[in-house]
């Protein structure tokens, strides 16, 4: 396949038309991410599930799509994703506990539904909680498997030269 080759035969128009037809389909993706970060609230709305650290309710490859409305209290049960400093990763878990004090101020502990224990172990060193402030979005959806192909595409990088 020669594609600079296949360039070179195009006449201006249609290679004006190629460009101008990428740069929508670019900007258009674009405008989709941001409208779904100001409708859901979520720095992120859509995430893939990258460990079976929650199976069986969510699998590795799963589509989760989050909301993070700041006036919805964070209830036990709930499943969050939640970023952690000095990780880059978010975590998808599941609430376990909830503290809520006299002046509205609200930690909690998570744990994944697979995991033995909680994830103190995954908070920075001196934390033992998360603040509504660690949390990207709350789980309100999902479409299984979706995302394998990211997880693929990550862990096989010769995929991505296809």
């Amino acid at each position: 396949m020669d594609l600079f080759g296949d360039l070179r035969r195009m006449n201006k128009r249609q290679l004006y038309y190629q460009v101008l037809n990428f740069a929508m389909i670019v900007s258009s993706a674009l405008m989709i991410w941001k409208g779904l970060i100001v409708i859901t609230g979520s720095e992120s709305p859509i995430v893939v599930v990258l460990s079976g650290s929650m199976e069986p309710a969510f699998h590795r490859g799963d589509l989760l799509f989050l909301t993070n409305f700041h006036d919805d209290p964070i209830r036990a049960g709930e499943i969050v994703v939640f970023k952690v400093e000095g990780r880059d990763i978010p975590i998808v878990h599941r609430v376990i506990k909830v503290h809520e004090k006299g002046n509205g101020n609200i930690k909690f502990l998570t744990k994944g539904d697979n995991n033995e224990v909680d994830d103190r172990g995954l908070y920075k060193e001196g934390q033992n909680w998360l603040e509504k402030k660690d949390v990207v979005g709350r789980a309100r959806g999902f479409l299984p498997y979706v995302g394998m192909v990211t997880i693929i595409m990550n862990d096989y990088p010769k995929f991505k030269d296809i």
